[in-house]
């Protein structure tokens, strides 16, 4: 699908590429879930993918939160800029390093319902209007809205296939 035009679009994308993700990491046996992926990626392992995509939908609800009380949010957080994006995916890595799998996969499905309650909240225009949000700057609602999820959850799963693929042909 291409990327949604409006709310029923964006529902269905980030609902089908979320469960296209799960399914794919429980396609795989425990062992494999756990096992970390080839060198040169930050990310280095499921559960650091999956870590990634649930703190950011939290700062989306951070952003949304702030921003619809009528305050500028931090973005993308607090003493990071869009250039210093490596240093705050560093934190996030670390912040959940001792994080299990399956609690992490518990904080992401949890993180998921709250970004979708937000969507769903919203009419076509509220999502879809440029400019409508002072703190969503020159674009909509829905583009950070998509970039926090549907978008999102198709690069962790491309991002996990080519891990798994490498590390089956380095073996």
């Amino acid at each position: 699908m291409a990327r949604p035009k409006d709310k029923s679009e964006l529902l269905a994308l980030s609902k089908a590429n979320y469960n296209r993700l799960i399914a794919f990491v429980d396609g795989f046996s425990k062992e494999e879930q756990e096992k970390d992926f080839p060198q040169g990626t930050l990310n280095r392992n499921i559960r650091d993918v999956l870590a990634h995509l649930h703190y950011w939908h939290l700062l989306m609800v951070d952003w949304y939160t702030i921003g619809m009380s009528g305050q500028k949010p931090d973005m993308p957080a607090k003493g990071y800029t869009w250039k210093t994006l490596p240093a705050l995916n560093a934190l996030i890595q670390e912040r959940y390093s001792k994080v299990a799998l399956e609690d992490t996969k518990g904080l992401l499905k949890q993180s998921f319902k709250v970004v979708r309650k937000i969507i769903e909240a919203h009419t076509d225009e509220e999502l879809f209007t440029k400019k409508k949000y002072p703190w969503t700057g020159s674009t909509s609602l829905g583009a950070y809205l998509i970039s926090a999820t549907s978008s999102h959850y198709d690069w962790a799963y491309k991002l996990i296939k080519k891990a798994k693929k490498e590390e089956v042909l380095s073996s």
